[in-house]
């Protein structure tokens, strides 16, 4: 540190000493002034970190940074603005710990009243049997055994798997990790877990499902519908096992063709990849079946979805198509959430908007909902931050594992299986023994060292030091500077040893993103400013395929691979570097702990205690046979990460889930059913007008059909909230015909029904409606039955109108319009309703899986299964009679119940009718989740807006859509 930064630093350490208390609580600086006590450093203090916004005093000290030379040295610039910054933030994130104090210990009596409730309903029994030998039972806490009756792979039928991961650049060669944030562990993670299941036994087929990416400046590999992965073994080729098996990416197009989307970007273009999955997944099961089903469809065993949008891409389509769900959060959305407001950089509204956030946590939710497991890397990941959700709890999760395991009524409840497997790594690359001086024992005279080696060693003055190697992206997240600062400030470790930082792959700082140009910025200056050249290395470039050789250049050199990560989800590297026999330092905080125990090769630090980080280096570094013991202990276990032992495990918990499978109907049920004949659908779904207007509306859609001849390929289904005794009644005083219709979607999409005659011909016959029962059976998965009924009505009584001292409960059960699987519920005030997130949160609290949604004009409250709506029962109708999504065309209002959002995304057409004839919005709108242009986009090619709804608007609607021939 520069001499004249002296005044500096003792400046500011008064500033920090000084507290409101000492300068007189809340009293304004000028009165103290005119009492005569003010101090001109707490002034200082008062106006500049007060009343100064920490984001532009950061962006000071980058600008003062980044525009001095070396003869224009402005230190005392520097470090002023770079000292301000810490204490605006160090301000910030002791308010925001206040703030959150306060938050946490108002939901706290909400959350445990909820909790205590949902155990109150359970008899005393499950108590007396937690007591026992079950209550340490990890494996009734989580659903985490595989003892017992699970089959083994190699003696099961062959298998196929669909695998999810929407965001980043995937491929199956050349990997460009780094390139941008979205392209990193996840994307490398994906891939060789598809190659590796694909070899293991009882495994016919992988698809890996992502983005098809067709946009400027990109690899056309990325454009490729499809592309085969090679193995890891010999074993995959199509001689031996089949036309279609192996490892595949598959990649479906969904949002704009031309451009490339960050994952915060994707919410609106969910649907449109979920249908052309479902297209697909059809397609690929019935060619299996061709192959090794005897012509029977070999549906998926799982579908398994990776991060938070493609969890709700896992849910839709499991849901869809009747098919167990698995889940893999990686980066879970409110730990990401917690750290940056930590940060004090952005308020929560400011997080939501740049990361979408709260999409992502309801995505969360909704996929620990509807997965069968969820797969984390380690106990802490479970424990700590799985149990910060909703929808999952471990205590709650350990009683109901008790009452499954001893055949006890759960009461309606459900909580994922929770297993934990540890990712793997691909044993390609084990480096070849070395002798304790370092030199390999069976050196290949002919072999030449690495390119990326003299890349890295042109760094270095003394390149034969030990390397302390890390390989991390530059995001704040992984700590770098923290590890530079401890490199730089501890000489015996700098005097023993190099420092390398493989910070991703880059061209100019300029052109990257600014979270990563300020973390590189920041690296460069503290190297400048401890003058740590020729003993840092900082490779601008390196390929996916030189990493292994990065590591081993680090273990000839007697190195030390080092992660002090705040928080470290699964340690890949960690697993990679003890690979390649480098023994680790690692942060103490996530999987590291878990990685340690079973490797036993490394020390743990405390990541924001720099001295620790390097006292710890050197101890590795300087006793050898501390280092030789751990390198040592890292190779003999490594085994234990290894892919073929991830996929066994993987495979038990798959094996263990129950069969189900999507209803397609047979030449019989084809023949009775007129849908099955339909080239094009038209789904009328208008819930914003009145009754008048809906028959209107339905007469016109449907004179227009037959008025262009097309009324034996185009058929009808009316998709409502209504009950099929109100949707008869409706259409019989309008004087219309129920057979008009092909099918009606009612109750919230929990019940279809199909128009029959009941007599030989239409003319002497009445009109019946046939329940759709496969669909009943497809929708039962976690419903709650009679145990959420009476939770329910519970909930209600507690919803009440407040006039002074008098209550009125506005919430009833209406058993009228409540069917097996849709309980109803009558709303007599609907200015007093509580949003629906908040009984959605209180539903989750209760492990109660359902889907509440407000509908006719908000005087009326639905609660159906967790995959019943009226959007996915439109999927179901085709799935099961075979028509093609893009083949329909939905018509709705300007506004609607409170799915209104679900039906316009996807690949099919809608249509919105706008005019006065919508009823203006009422409280289901003004209490929605998320503004809809986050979750839909009103700007595809596939949804137009129309104004009123007369024959030739609609003939002209339908024409422009492709549904009519023009």
């Amino acid at each position: 540190m520069a001499g004249n930064d002296n005044w500096i630093n003792s400046y500011l350490d008064a500033i920090l000493d000084a507290g409101k208390a000492a300068i007189g609580g809340d009293r304004p600086s000028l009165l103290l002034r005119e009492r005569g006590h003010f101090s001109p450093a707490r002034y200082f203090v008062e106006e500049v970190i007060t009343g100064y916004d920490e984001t532009d005093l950061y962006k000071t000290w980058l600008r003062a940074n980044a525009m001095r030379s070396p003869q224009e040295r402005n230190t005392r610039l520097e470090n002023m603005t770079w000292r301000i910054w810490n204490l605006a933030r160090k301000k910030k994130e002791l308010r925001f710990e206040k703030e959150e104090a306060c938050r946490m210990l108002k939901r706290l009596p909400e959350t445990e009243k909820a909790r205590a409730d949902a155990t109150a309903d359970m008899s005393e029994d499950l108590f007396e049997g937690e007591k026992g030998e079950d209550a340490g039972d990890p494996s009734v806490a989580y659903g985490d055994s595989t003892t017992g009756s699970s089959p083994k792979t190699s003696s099961v039928e062959k298998l196929y798997i669909v695998l999810i991961s929407l965001h980043g650049l995937v491929r199956g060669e050349n990997m460009e990790l780094g390139r941008d944030s979205d392209t990193g562990g996840q994307v490398k993670y994906v891939v060789e877990l598809a190659k590796a299941l694909s070899s293991s036994p009882g495994v016919y087929r992988v698809d890996l499902l992502t983005r098809q990416i067709l946009a400027p400046n990109f690899d056309r590999s990325y454009g490729e519908p499809a592309e085969m992965l090679v193995s890891t073994s010999g074993k995959n080729s199509k001689h031996e096992r089949g036309e279609s098996s192996g490892a595949y990416i598959i990649r479906i197009p969904f949002g704009p063709k031309d451009k490339y989307l960050a994952k915060e970007n994707l919410w609106p273009f969910i649907q449109e990849f979920v249908d052309g999955a479902l297209s697909h997944i059809v397609r690929m099961s019935k060619t299996i079946g061709e192959e090794i089903g005897c012509g029977h469809p070999v549906w998926p065993a799982v579908i398994h979805g990776h991060y938070a949008s493609a969890g709700i891409a896992a849910a839709l389509l499991s849901g869809a198509l009747n098919l167990p769900m698995a889940f893999t959060g990686h980066f879970l959305g409110k730990d990401k959430l917690e750290g940056l407001l930590k940060q004090g950089r952005q308020t929560r509204e400011q997080i939501n908007m740049t990361y979408k956030i709260m999409l992502r946590i309801e995505a969360e939710e909704l996929s620990l909902d509807a997965s069968e497991i969820v797969i984390a890397s380690t106990r802490q990941e479970i424990e700590e931050q799985w149990n910060l959700y909703d929808g999952f709890e471990v205590i709650l999760a350990r009683k109901l594992r008790a009452r499954v395991k001893r055949g006890a009524n759960c009461y309606g409840r459900y909580m994922p299986r929770m297993v934990i497997i540890p990712p793997g790594v691909e044993f390609g690359h084990i480096i070849h023994d070395f002798d304790m001086d370092g030199e390999e024992d069976n050196p290949t005279p002919a072999s030449e060292d690495p390119p990326i080696w003299s890349q890295i060693m042109r760094f270095f003055t003394n390149p034969r030091k030990p390397m302390i190697l890390a390989v991390a992206r530059p995001y704040p997240e992984k700590n770098i500077t923290t590890l530079v600062k401890a490199f730089g400030e501890c000489r015996p470790l700098r005097e023993l040893a190099n420092l390398t930082l493989i910070m991703g792959n880059r061209e100019a700082i300029s052109k990257m993103n600014n979270m990563s140009a300020a973390v590189l910025t920041s690296v460069l200056t503290l190297i400048d400013e401890y003058d740590l050249y020729g003993q840092v290395a900082y490779p601008k470039h390196h390929k996916h395929s030189e990493v292994p050789d990065i590591y081993r250049l680090a273990a000839r050199t007697k190195g030390a691979f080092v992660n002090v990560a705040y928080f470290e989800q699964f340690g890949v590297t960690l697993i990679e570097a003890a690979m390649n026999g480098l023994p680790i330092i690692a942060t103490k905080n996530g999987a590291p702990v878990e990685i340690n125990q079973v490797l036993n090769n490394g020390l743990l630090v405390d990541p924001h205690d720099q001295n620790a980080i390097a006292d710890a280096l050197y101890k590795l570094l300087s006793d050898k046979q501390l280092w030789s013991k751990c390198r040592e202990n890292g190779m003999k276990n490594i085994h234990q990460f290894s892919w073929p032992e991830h996929c066994k495990n993987y495979l038990s918990r798959i094996l263990t889930l129950g069969p189900r499978c999507p209803a397609i109907g047979n030449k019989e049920e084809r023949s009775n059913a007129p849908i099955s004949g339909r080239k094009r659908i038209i789904v009328i779904s208008v819930d914003s007008v009145s009754k008048e207007d809906l028959v209107r509306i339905i007469r016109n859609a449907i004179e227009v059909v037959h008025t262009e001849k097309m009324s034996g390929s185009t058929g009808f289904v009316l998709s409502t909230s209504l009950t099929i005794s109100e949707i008869n009644s409706l259409l019989v005083s309008a004087g219309m015909l129920p057979t008009d219709f092909d099918a009606f979607i009612c109750n919230s999409g929990s019940n279809i029904y199909y128009p029959s005659h009941s007599g030989e011909t239409p003319s002497n016959s009445k009109v019946t409606f046939v329940l759709d029962q496969n669909h009943q059976s497809h929708i039962e998965y976690r419903w709650g039955g009679e145990g959420l009924r009476k939770y329910l009505v519970k909930w209600a009584t507690s919803v009440v109108e407040r006039k002074g001292r008098v209550e009125r409960q506005i919430i009833f059960e209406d058993p009228e319009h409540s069917s097996t699987y849709c309980l109803t519920f009558k709303v007599v005030n609907p200015n007093h309703l509580p949003p629906l997130k908040e009984l959605r949160k209180l539903m989750r609290i209760q492990s109660l899986r359902c889907n509440a949604l407000y509908n006719h004009s908000a005087t009326r409250l639905s609660v159906v299964p967790i995959h019943a709506s009226r959007s996915q029962a439109l999927r179901y109708l085709c799935i099961r009679w075979g028509i093609e999504v893009p083949n329909v065309a939905v018509l709705v209002g300007e506004s609607g119940d409170s799915d209104y959002e679900e039906l316009l995304g996807g690949l099919h057409r809608t249509i919105i009718l706008k005019g006065e004839f919508n009823e203006p919005a009422n409280r289901i709108h003004t209490v929605r989740r998320y503004p809809l242009q986050d979750v839909v986009a009103l700007d595809s090619s596939n949804i137009i807006g129309v104004e009123g709804y007369t024959t030739d608007v609609l003939k002209s609607a339908l024409q422009q859509m492709g549904i009519l021939t023009q």
